[in-house]
């Protein structure tokens, strides 16, 4: 089933605070908004929003070759082939040393910088729980955030949303940049998904067809007064955006996106901040990451992931500038990979991963997390990397400091997620 755009405006109202003091007449002259966005702008007191941004690594990202532990000698021995080397001094194929442990994989090295100036933190030997090796599960499972238990029906960043209620809120609060609907986002809150918003393109919920200029008139034909000033209050947002021309957008500080289909969600999610449209989260995914064969180390298939992801992450980061300050990008993959490397040069389904967390408020420049160690005896089932921090533990961090969630017992039910328990990756 297809979710978009037309499900996620159902019954809202347009915020009176969702704009900030420039909000909209960046785009157009005030005589030229709409009423709602008048609206807006009268009655919106200054200061930023938060945002937060999710990036999902469908495939079940190698966290051992993306953050390496070449501190740790039984990495070596596990991964004859496929290894990251140890930093060497004016080497480009080697890890990027981050802590005198820890490096990142060459091809993320446009974040060193980041971490170094505490705007990006690593939380190692995290992930989910649950033992499940089955991709579908595992995703399930990490998108509900409700691990082993395949009856949740709403996911958890939607839930989240929910204990964070605002009046009249933006139909663009909470935004997926793609076809459909993640299983994240889906719930009772509103959340929209925009495959391009370039074209602004919306899907219709119920043939899941793309719909542009019938946008409009979709909504005027209900007898639902309520909800057909909703429709055409987010049409007039849509027809602003579009008339704003966003194929011509250029990134700030020259921000370098990368061409992949990643590069340009996350160009768009830039845009739809600075739109100023009331955004509050947004969601991005990619795949790939299911490595089984010829993985590569310093070059190959995971180093080719890791340019783009690392690119981006950097053009992201420059691109906000000082909206960073209100921003927190966290990174999440299913599960990690087998500690050693198979026969095909590859990894197999393994257990715990690695995630990063950048933005203004959170302490960077640390690799957070207990290392369980790559010894037989301290292997996951003989195999894998341990756990010993539980994501959902990371995201309530999050959630709390950063976007104000009252509650996390909604969130993450039948999961202690006590503030005593949290890592200290973010400030208050």
């Amino acid at each position: 089933m297809s979710y978009g755009c037309c499900e996620g405006v159902r019954g809202l109202k347009f915020s009176r605070r969702y704009f900030l003091k420039q909000g909209g007449v960046a785009l157009v002259g005030l005589s030229a908004m709409p009423a709602f966005l008048q609206r807006a702008t009268a009655t919106t007191p200054s200061g930023g929003k938060k945002q937060l941004v999710v990036l999902f690594q469908r495939g079940a990202a190698d966290g051992l070759n993306i953050v390496v532990p070449f501190g740790e000698p039984s990495y070596y021995r596990l991964r004859p082939t496929i290894a990251i080397p140890q930093p060497r001094k004016g080497s480009a194929d080697a890890a990027v040393d981050v802590d005198g442990f820890f490096g990142l994989h060459p091809s993320l090295a446009l974040l060193e910088p980041l971490f170094h100036r505490n705007q990006l933190a690593i939380v190692h030997a995290a992930g989910s729980p649950d033992p499940t090796r089955s991709h579908f599960d595992a995703q399930d499972f990490m998108e509900s955030g409700t691990p082993g238990l395949k009856s949740t029906e709403d996911g958890w960043l939607n839930r989240a949303i929910e204990t964070v209620p605002e009046e009249n809120a933006s139909p663009f609060r909470a935004v997926a940049m793609g076809p459909n609907l993640p299983r994240m986002l889906r719930g009772t809150a509103p959340a929209i998904a925009l495959p391009d918003v370039k074209q602004f393109k919306v899907i219709a919920p119920s043939a899941g067809q793309v719909a542009e200029g019938g946008f409009e008139a979709m909504y005027a034909q209900t007898v639902d007064q309520a909800l057909r000033g909703t429709g055409t209050e987010t049409f007039e947002a849509i027809d602003m955006l579009r008339k704003a021309d966003p194929s011509k957008y250029q990134p700030e500080r020259g921000a370098d996106y990368p061409k992949s289909r990643l590069g340009q969600s996350l160009q768009q999610a830039g845009q739809l901040i600075k739109s100023n449209i009331g955004v509050e989260i947004l969601f991005v995914d990619c795949g790939g990451w299911d490595n089984h064969v010829n993985e590569g180390g310093v070059e190959g298939q995971l180093s080719n992931l890791l340019k783009d992801l690392g690119q981006g992450l950097a053009a992201f980061h420059r691109d906000m500038g000082d909206r960073m300050e209100n921003i927190v990008f966290v990174t999440m993959s299913e599960f990690g990979r087998t500690a050693k490397e198979n026969g095909n040069r590859g990894t197999d389904h393994g257990h715990a991963n690695c995630m990063f967390v950048m933005g203004g408020n959170v302490k960077g420049g640390r690799v957070y997390g207990k290392w369980p160690g790559l010894a037989e005896r301290q292997l996951n089932e003989g195999r894998d990397l341990a756990l010993t921090t539980d994501f959902r533990t990371v995201l309530g961090e999050i959630l709390t400091k950063h976007i104000g969630v009252p509650d996390l017992a909604p969130v993450f039910p039948g999961f202690d997620n006590s503030p005593h328990k949290f890592s200290g990756l973010m400030r208050s």
